[in-house]
């Protein structure tokens, strides 16, 4: 029985959310074939709305994610598949692309899966993460604004950051430590009316699926929204197969790029969450926007011969 040959495109671009999206919309205005793969686990799922993305303000992540889908599709040398990129790897300049449901062959590659955050053993988080729990001020601090507002940072970032909250959280903001020693710099939260609390945290205080508060060893602090960093990693270990030069950022390592989107790698380019310590739909949609032309170009110098 004859073996179906893997298709061959010029670039396949690993996930489908705002990066990826943006980037395969301008390789197929560029009359390239290019497909997208994605397995619909985007970081932003738990949120029920996305913001500070004009034109998109208060949309759900996944009605944005699926307008982006309907405008590339409807470009005819663009597609999207539905699977996961298990493994790449490259012979003489092409790149081998197989998982569920994928087998492709490509010139280029477009990384875009994005992050996953790891969130600590805390029980009842995972309930309130995306919803009252969250990292991004930009992107949920007005909606939450005026209300009792924990954050949980290391001492060394978190003093300048209580203090940046204090735009959002209104009077009734709360630094906690975890355990550990009043931060260096604490009178400064105190002349700005600012809370600090040493107790660990032993879990999330639920009432009808909402957070009311944080349970600590040394009683329980009311509180309806919690900002926090927790660790993050790549959602997929394509980059780790690669060999592609990383960046210890803040929350985790990222994927080191020139600004270009082109990574340590010649035919692997980046954008999105991946490639940055600092998130958001219109950073992703901005990294796309050029990672999507540079590849693109390095196709044209390449058929010139000047690649």
């Amino acid at each position: 029985m004859a073996v179906e040959r893997p298709e061959f495109v010029d670039v396949v671009v690993v996930g489908g959310s705002f990066a990826g999206l943006s980037a395969a919309i301008y390789l197929a205005r560029g009359r390239r074939r290019v497909v997208v793969v994605d397995e619909g686990l985007t970081r932003n799922r738990f949120a029920p709305a996305g913001h500070s993305l004009f034109g998109f303000d208060g949309r759900p992540p996944a009605e944005i994610r699926a307008a982006g889908m309907r405008d590339l599709l409807a470009y005819p040398t663009a597609r999207v598949v539905q699977g996961r990129v298990a493994t790449i790897t490259e012979n003489a300049g092409v790149f081998d692309v197989k998982g569920q449901g994928v087998a492709l062959r490509a010139r280029r590659i477009i990384l875009a899966h994005g992050m996953r955050d790891i969130l600590p053993d805390l029980p009842g988080l995972d309930q309130v993460w995306g919803k009252q729990a969250f990292q991004c001020p930009y992107c949920h601090g007005y909606e939450a604004a005026d209300r009792p507002t924990a954050i949980w940072m290391n001492a060394h970032m978190g003093v300048d950051h209580a203090l940046f909250l204090r735009q959002w959280a209104g009077r009734e903001l709360t630094l906690l430590t975890n355990g550990a020693a009043v931060p260096e710099g604490a009178e400064r939260l105190a002349a700005a009316g600012i809370g600090v609390e040493t107790g660990r945290l032993q879990g999330v205080s639920l009432r009808d699926g909402q957070m009311v508060g944080l349970v600590l060893d040394s009683g329980e602090l009311p509180a309806e929204v919690l900002y926090m960093m927790p660790r993050s990693e790549p959602a997929s270990d394509l980059a780790a197969q690669l060999g592609l030069e990383m960046v210890e950022g803040p929350a985790g390592a990222y994927v080191k790029v020139d600004e270009m989107k082109q990574t340590s790698r010649k035919g692997v380019f980046a954008a999105g969450d991946l490639i940055r310590p600092m998130y958001g739909a219109a950073f992703a949609v901005a990294d796309g926007a050029m990672a999507g032309p540079a590849c693109h170009r390095s196709l044209v110098m390449e058929d010139l011969g000047r690649g």
